[in-house]
């Protein structure tokens, strides 16, 4: 890697990195976010609000975070992690706390119609998708500057889908859980969990040294020629992923007969599933088996078109939450592929720009799927499933077809844009 290790200069005292407290904070950012997914379907109904327009709130998240993703993880380099991930948990805090209030006025009737539907996208949309945009970048180049070599980063970058997936099986048992309580319970939990994130944060993650910090760090285009295909892989993964993810809420609700309580309490069951596949990947199989990043592509995205074509399928439950914990396998083998893969290609003064836009391609994916699988949900249920299941399977051929992943990555120094 071009850059001395553990980003620091030349002759400059080393600290050790702070991977672990990172990870600590990309854990209750998604903490937060996945203790709300469970309920958000039953939300959406107790307030009156049709499914199209939960899925334009979570549609506009999207939208704010490909526009901000790559500011984020420049500045994360230029400014600074403390003060990025300070100014995102205060604002994810203070917009879930806001989301609450209105999620209650909505319940009791106080808020109905255009102008509540006007909050839940400014709050949840606008408010906590720029805020969210910021911790995974950060994360993402943090660890690419502390690592120099491909195992340790393969197994850095597999941390973070692994909490993330801790974090979908936390929030699925608390969103779940305290669901039983009524929905407004996890909705006044999210707002706590961001809040220890900020105190987390603020009190001990280091600022780094001046001479740390790269004061113009680079861009990176979509089109450069060394990470472009490991951004249309990820962009078709977490597509076919979009595709399935808000209507799952309304899958179990359907197929089950349920009430909106325990739709909330099955919901997050069904997310539990998909958590576990997806911690046994990255916490056990990606450490383990000291695969390549375009490795991990190529077994991944197999196993993940098998769970789709379960998923598809109306069976019951234990059939619908095996198809889960696959899918969840599956992505979770192919994720670090995705975003170590093209972090070994470029400079470290690149590696902020890049994880923007690992981050923003992953949030480009939520722009319309969202929105388009709930519209095909009211068309035809397994519709939305079988699109997505679809363009898992071209991702599959594509990193088993592609050059780039079949010949080992060029030097960063060597690596032209």
């Amino acid at each position: 890697m071009t850059g001395p290790t553990h980003g620091t200069a030349p002759g400059a005292p080393s600290s050790p990195p702070q991977i672990a407290l990172l990870l600590g904070a990309v854990f209750l950012v998604y903490l937060g976010q996945m203790t709300l997914n469970p309920i958000i379907a039953p939300l959406s109904r107790e307030v009156g609000l049709a499914e199209w327009q939960i899925g334009v709130t979570i549609s506009t998240a999207a939208v704010v975070l490909v526009l901000t993703s790559q500011f984020w993880g420049r500045r994360s380099q230029s400014w600074g992690r403390k003060p990025v991930l300070v100014a995102a948990f205060t604002l994810a805090a203070i917009t879930m706390a806001l989301f609450a209030l209105v999620s209650h006025l909505g319940m009791i009737g106080l808020l109905t119609g255009t102008g509540l539907f006007a909050l839940f996208v400014l709050l949840r949309g606008v408010g906590f998708g720029s805020a969210i945009a910021a911790v995974p970048p950060t994360a993402q180049a943090y660890i690419a500057d502390v690592t120099d070599d491909e195992a340790t980063r393969v197994k850095g970058m597999a941390g973070i889908g692994a909490v993330s997936g801790i974090a979908m099986i936390a929030g699925a048992v608390v969103g779940g859980v305290l669901a039983v309580g009524g929905l407004i319970v996890p909705l006044i939990a999210v707002p706590m969990l961001l809040f220890a994130g900020l105190v987390l944060i603020a009190v001990r993650l280091r600022r780094e040294p001046r001479h740390e910090l790269i004061e113009r760090p680079a861009r990176v285009s979509p089109f450069d020629a060394r990470v472009w295909p490991f951004l249309l892989a990820g962009f078709g993964m977490f597509t076919a992923l979009g595709f399935i993810q808000v209507i799952t809420g309304f899958i179990v609700q359907d197929r089950l007969g349920l009430d909106a309580r325990m739709t909330g309490v099955l919901t997050g069951a069904a997310l539990f599933a998909a958590g576990v596949g997806l911690v046994v990947a990255q916490a056990v199989i990606v450490p383990r088996s000291g695969w390549s990043a375009p490795t991990l592509l190529k077994v991944g995205a197999p196993i993940a078109v098998a769970g789709f074509a379960v998923y598809a399928v109306d069976g019951g439950p234990v059939l619908l939450f095996a198809a889960l914990v696959v899918m969840g396998l599956g992505l979770g083998i192919a994720m670090p592929g995705y975003t170590a893969g093209p972090t070994l290609l470029v400079r470290r003064e690149e590696q902020g720009g890049l994880a923007g836009l690992t981050t923003a391609t992953t949030g480009l994916t939520f722009v319309v799927a969202p929105t388009l699988s709930t519209a095909l949900y009211g068309v035809w249920a397994p519709l939305p499933i079988i699109i997505g299941g679809v363009i898992m399977a071209i991702v599959a051929v594509f990193v088993l077809a592609h050059p780039r992943f079949r010949r080992p990555p060029a030097p960063p120094a060597d690596a032209g844009a």
